[in-house]
């Protein structure tokens, strides 16, 4: 079935590719001047056009992420709108969790370690609530896929998600935008900048998001108590720039209210995947009634300055500093005493955040020594504090201090070995300490204290190869290392257990792939093949009747597919992109027996102990395939006016949410689509449009809580609107 899937994909994308090289030839010979932009990217902490760096890299530019959240969706409308990348959450709008390759991590404590990390205007997100931050105002959204771990460091065994802002310059502009739509969904967005002097000058933008409760409690005969949200956000920075020296300093803050992730209980029957008649859309039946509330409040700045020497060595500053603090409460079970269906107890459960403290501090040097020679090189500083509780009973949260000390080392090299082709090589050397400080006495009985700490130093690295076949055609190669350190889970102890502990996992990483422009520069294909083989692979073990959370280490774990997408100028009126991916991911652990849910059908053989032996099994949350597709035509009208019509779809393959697999707790087919129909004027300095998202009201299944139900959340509702937006 799998080398079915693959055959058809080849096929697929093969296809597609030709229909875009022929129908470009038509538009060749209709128009030579059009033809689609360069694309520059950071990826490898400098500015390089896409074609010349040895790794495989998707864009998304800002304005385009703006289409997507026309209805106020948060981070995770990222998912599947990247080939090979899967996105979501439990704990609603903050502790997303992101799967490149399929390599990721379910668990939604919000200590979490993750293997895809998030880097936002060079600053390292490590805690999961500070990655949730709000996306507006940016210029460009970056994903790295493989290890990254030379010159981002900080636990990237899968890759990077790395965003940049608008930044500060010298000539005034901004833009506002506003929308309304369905559920009272209302977006603001705004930002403008100038210069004051010849060598200052700032940026200031914000973010007002707002949607009303409308979901019913049947239960507690209670009306549009849940599902709204209110968020806000802001940035301000302020650029210095003289000949040879610039500062950037930039200050954030984030301000979020509303209901958390909705658990709706036995929604799946046992042997079955379809939703039964337990879900409806706009109604739970819980029995808490505290509404599943969340607040979370995050801050932070940073200041980055280079100076370049006389030789024109460049010397790299980045100083950083975050905060963030708040709030989640679920009704776990989903249900009530009565239902529905069969609940064995009912669980309500809060996670807090006392504080979220993290510093980081950078230095880099780096020179174009050569017209043929790049170096770069430095030291990495980080510093954090999470204090992290869990009140599963109302009587005493249960709080767990972990701190987290690591420097860093590391360097890359780029050297031509002739006009053509272009090696480079990195490696950074890495002491990663971590500890963790807990009591636990909900009782006042007295309190058992708890005390861990691990720690590990790795030298990572990774060469690759570069080369230009032609003016239009480059072809590339990387061989790439990475490690994610170890790490503590406490969360147990607020349940009676203990902490648990997984040791360091490596990676080793081979991708190959092409980058071309055609047609004129009127198509761009870009393609990889990838393998990766995990040691020791850090994994979740999540709920089962006790409803836990445990770290565990797979002994391996494997993992080889391909992403490819086009980009596609097919006449002046007409632009579409295509994305595909096919991911194939295998646990390798002849012992590893983990604990299954209640009531769902378990297709895997189990021990003595009732636990499901997962060898071979999927990854969770690794779609075995994403195809994403977005298409743009605009029409001119009179002098300087024009309609357009946008649609994005996204669709996922089959994915296992669990380590185990059943019947249940798998998904297949899911797919989410928009649509945007409007008018811009005056060169497109204003803009009226209609919008929709998720237009076919799809639920799609987002994840489950194998606890002691067929418990399940889920994707957003559809959203219709209208939208209006003005540059200057």
């Amino acid at each position: 079935m799998r080398k079915n899937l693959l055959a058809h994909s080849f096929k697929l994308v093969a296809g597609c590719s030709l229909l875009a090289m022929s129908a470009g030839v038509s538009a060749q010979n209709a128009d030579e001047e059009f033809a689609l932009e360069e694309i520059i990217v950071t990826a490898q902490r400098r500015e390089q056009s896409l074609r010349e760096v040895p790794i495989s890299v998707s864009t998304l530019q800002g304005d385009r992420i703006n289409e997507f959240a026309a209805g106020g969706s948060d981070i995770r409308l990222l998912s599947a709108r990247i080939p090979g990348l899967n996105a979501e959450s439990s704990n609603g709008r903050v502790a997303p969790r992101f799967y490149l390759r399929g390599l990721g991590n379910t668990d939604f404590d919000l200590i979490a370690s993750q293997p895809v990390s998030v880097v936002m205007d060079d600053i390292v997100m490590e805690n999961v609530v500070h990655k949730s931050f709000p996306l507006f105002d940016l210029e460009r959204v970056e994903v790295l896929r493989g290890p990254q771990g030379t010159l981002f460091g900080r636990n990237t065994p899968a890759g990077i998600i790395k965003f940049d802002s608008r930044k500060p310059s010298q000539e005034p502009g901004g833009y506002f935008t506003a929308s309304y739509g369905s559920f009272g969904q209302k977006n603001v967005e705004a930002a403008f900048g100038q210069g004051v002097s010849d060598q200052v000058s700032f940026r200031i933008s914000g973010l007002f998001q707002d949607r009303n409760d409308y979901i019913d409690n049947a239960f507690l005969g209670t009306e549009d108590a849940l599902g709204g949200y209110t968020e806000k956000a802001a940035r301000a920075q302020v650029l210095y720039e003289t000949d040879n020296f610039d500062a950037l300093a930039m200050f954030q803050y984030r301000d979020n209210s509303g209901t958390s992730a909705l658990f709706r209980a036995n929604v799946l029957t046992p042997g079955s995947n379809d939703l039964n008649d337990n879900f409806v859309r706009d109604v739970v039946f819980f029995g808490d009634d505290h509404n599943n509330p969340q607040a979370y409040e995050n801050w932070g700045g940073s200041l980055r300055m280079n100076y370049t020497f006389g030789n024109d060595v460049t010397l790299t500053s980045i100083t950083a500093f975050l905060d963030a603090s708040g709030s989640s409460l679920g009704d776990i079970d989903g249900g009530n005493p009565t239902g529905p269906g069969f609940i064995p107890f009912q669980s309500t459960t809060a996670g807090i955040t006392d504080n979220a403290e993290q510093f980081t501090q950078e230095l880099r040097l780096s020179q174009q020594a050569s017209d043929d020679f790049f170096w770069q090189g430095g030291f990495f500083y980080f510093d954090s504090t999470n204090r992290i509780g869990t009140d599963p009973f109302f009587i005493n949260p249960t709080f767990a201090t972990h701190k987290n000390e690591a420097w860093a080392i590391f360097g890359q090299a780029a050297y031509d070995l002739n006009e053509t082709t272009t090696l480079t090589v990195g490696a950074r050397y890495t002491d990663d300490q971590r500890d963790m400080q807990a009591s636990f006495d909900p009782f006042g009985a007295g309190a058992t204290v708890f005390n861990e700490d691990v720690s590990a130093d790795r030298l990572s690295w990774d060469v690759a190869i570069n080369h230009l076949a032609s003016d239009d055609i480059s072809v590339y190669a990387r061989v790439a290392s990475g490690f994610r350190a170890p790490t503590i889970q406490g969360r147990d102890i607020a349940f009676f257990g203990s902490p648990s502990v997984a040791t360091e996992e490596t990676i080793i990483s081979y991708e190959a792939g092409f980058k071309a422009t055609l047609m004129e520069n009127r198509l761009r294909w870009n393609g990889a093949i990838f393998y990766w083989d995990v040691d020791d692979l850090q994994i979740s073990a999540v709920g089962g009747g006790g409803n836990f959370i445990q770290l565990i280490n797979s002994d391996n774990a494997v993992g080889w597919g391909f992403e490819t997408e086009i980009e596609y100028l097919a006449t002046e009126e007409l632009f579409m992109t295509l994305g595909f991916a096919y991911n194939n991911t295998e646990l390798k652990d002849d012992d590893l027996a983990v604990g299954v849910c209640a009531q769902c059908t378990v297709l895997d053989p189990l021990n003595a102990d009732g636990r499901a032996l997962v060898d071979g099994n999927p990854l969770p949350q690794a779609p075995e395939w994403t195809l994403n597709f977005t298409a743009e035509y605009a029409k001119p009208v009179g002098n300087d006016a024009e309609l357009f019509m946008f649609t994005d779809w996204a669709f996922q393959g089959r994915t296992n949410f669990f380590l185990y697999e059943s019947v249940e707790y798998t998904s297949t087919g899911d797919f989410e689509g928009g649509l945007k129909i409007g008018m811009r004027w005056q060169d497109g300095k204003y803009e009226f449009a209609f919008f929709g998202r998720n237009i076919t009201n799809e639920a799609n299944i987002k994840g489950g809580i194998d606890f002691n139900n067929l418990t399940a959340f889920f994707n957003e509702p559809r959203v219709l609107g209208a939208s209006f937006k003005v540059d200057f």
